[in-house]
């Protein structure tokens, strides 16, 4: 079972839902909705197998119907999430356009960082912190990034003399 099954099946079903966007935002909507709908079937089918004369072949069924109304739900959701995605040949685009400067705050570029956001992988200076703040998912650590400045050339033998 590879893909050219996967391929012959599929040559059933129209071009368009597979050029460009899947599936419209709509059409995810209503499978996500038909699915909900079958789950609340699988649901009521419940109490109806548990009642005075028990019947195992509908307590399956309605566990059946439910699982099936969940599948259904899922791939309404997997679709409407697949159609948000950008296409695959796009690139992104930088910010700024430029490389950014080593050794500033990463966001404004300005001033010396002074906190590392260790879940972002940010620089930030105090102000773009209070910006940035976020308790609840941002770690936050003292950086270890100062300001670059290009060392003088006599600096640099005078540095290398003295460790040797």
């Amino acid at each position: 079972m590879g893909t050219r099954y996967v391929r012959d099946w599929l040559a059933g079903f129209p071009r368009a839902l597979f050029e460009g966007n899947i599936m419209s935002s709509r059409a995810g909507n209503w499978i996500i909705a038909a699915g909900a709908f079958g789950m609340f079937v699988g649901l009521c089918l419940v109490p109806a197998a548990m009642g005075p004369n028990p019947d195992s072949s509908v307590l399956a069924l309605g566990a059946c119907v439910f699982s099936f109304g969940a599948l259904i739900t899922a791939s309404g959701m997997y679709l409407k999430a697949r159609g948000m995605q950008p296409a695959a040949g796009s690139v992104p685009e930088n910010k700024n356009g430029a490389r950014r400067v080593r050794g500033g705050c990463e966001l404004c570029g300005s001033d010396t960082p002074v906190i590392h956001c260790r879940v972002h992988q940010l620089h930030l200076c105090p102000s773009c912190l209070a910006q940035h703040y976020d308790f609840r998912s941002c770690a936050y650590v003292p950086s270890t990034r100062r300001t670059a400045s290009k060392p003088q050339k006599g600096a640099a033998r005078a540095r290398s003399a003295s460790f040797s």
